[in-house]
């Protein structure tokens, strides 16, 4: 039976593994044996960060709408709880980005809903 020599699926097995840890910090990037060690923690937490994600938006969200609204006169609460009485579909996304880009538009469907 022939020798097999494992150098190169080795060597490529390794470069996988180190090209997946490029960006973390110190040698959790360049070391294989810390590399592993930080993938089996970062790739089980991939998944709850990106639900996270979701979360942080929609609290920055209604931070911004909070911030446009109050110059209004209103709060978060209240503008939404009078967007639905009116059935304005427009949601937190828009409205966070309305009241940060287009104020005088945000002004405008404040006024529409009071």
């Amino acid at each position: 039976m022939p020798r097999v020599k494992r150098g190169t699926i080795a060597h490529k097995k390794r470069e996988k593994l180190l090209k997946l840890t490029k960006g973390f910090r110190w040698g959790r990037k360049n070391k294989e044996r810390a590399a592993k060690e930080a993938l089996l923690h970062a790739l089980s937490r991939k998944f709850r960060g990106r639900k996270e994600k979701k979360r942080t938006f929609r609290s920055l969200w209604n931070v911004r709408i909070n911030a446009g609204v109050r110059a209004e006169g209103l709060s978060y609460s209240k503008l939404i709880a009078l967007l639905k009485k009116k059935n304005v579909a427009l949601d937190r996304k828009i409205l966070a980005d309305l009241a940060q880009n287009e104020p005088a538009v945000f002004k405008k469907v404040v006024e529409f809903v009071k």
